[in-house]
């Protein structure tokens, strides 16, 4: 094999292409490594410690990733929805609501997420009255509103552009066909704006999640916060890397088919 590869260098160039191919996929990596973890504990026999205290705060963990996920869905949802009132306000007619709309978009697009996590969490009050009732107003809630706010930004910008680039010869040969605004924007426009803005929705909805691991700071009881509470609980220095390597293993779980459906999708629009 070493003559073949010294009489034709183009094959050890494409033998290095497909190792380093192989290399750049994260899920080959990781299988590997735990397959690598899984032999060791085979010869031994036994489960380190520090991976049986991880089988124990397991179910823990998990709830805590649902927790975050639960945050993204909802401030996503939230952002979506002030961001595409916002995006079609931005196309007024009318100079005042442009510019209000623009200065919204600069003001939360370039606030650093954490500021507007720690203000929503503590100028917002803790509970709420109204006559003799009084609700409470959780933090992860104050949470989800402090990520939907740089979201419905985003979103805005997105759904601006994604208009912007309909060409204006549609809009002109439905103009033709005596339909009104409304109904060029519903039946023409929407439904070309919702393929072009879906990767880039999809990419800020990847960004969001990872973001939710800032809860932990205001308090509330999500993933980063529970594995805090058991590296401190269990204090073993190997216990503590195996639970943030976990961690950072679940979130890249969640966000990477994100990632690679963004890219597939983003290739398919290209092709159109």
């Amino acid at each position: 094999m070493a003559n073949d590869l010294a009489l034709n260098p183009g094959s050890r160039g494409s033998l290095r292409g497909r190792s380093f191919g192989l290399l750049r996929d994260p899920w080959v990596i990781l299988l590997s490594a735990l397959a690598a973890l899984g032999a060791a504990w085979a010869a031994t026999g036994t489960a380190p410690a520090a991976v049986q205290a991880l089988w124990h705060w397991s179910p823990a963990l998990l709830r805590g990733m649902g927790v975050n996920i639960q945050i993204s869905v909802l401030a996503m949802a939230l952002g979506t929805a002030a961001g595409l009132a916002v995006g079609a306000l931005s196309l007024s007619p009318s100079r005042l609501l442009r510019r209000l709309t623009r200065a919204y978009v600069l003001l939360f697009r370039n606030a650093p997420i954490l500021v507007l996590v720690y203000f929503t969490t503590y100028v917002f009050p803790f509970e709420l009255s109204a006559g003799r009732w009084t609700v409470p107003f959780p933090d992860w809630i104050k949470v989800v509103i402090g990520l939907g706010l740089p979201a419905s930004a985003n979103v805005a910008e997105i759904f601006r552009g994604a208009i912007q680039s309909i060409p204006s010869a549609q809009w002109e040969a439905a103009q033709s066909l005596s339909l009104r605004r409304a109904q060029i924007f519903r039946m023409i426009v929407l439904p070309q704006c919702v393929r072009r803005m879906l990767p880039s929705w999809m990419n800020l909805y990847a960004s969001i999640t990872m973001s939710t691991s800032l809860a932990s700071l205001v308090g509330v009881h999500d993933l980063v916060d529970t594995a805090t509470v058991a590296s401190n609980t269990v204090a073993r220095s190997d216990f503590t890397i195996l639970v943030y390597f976990t961690l950072l293993a679940l979130f890249f779980a969640y966000c990477y088919p994100i990632a690679r459906w963004t890219r597939y999708l983003e290739r398919r629009h290209e092709h159109h």
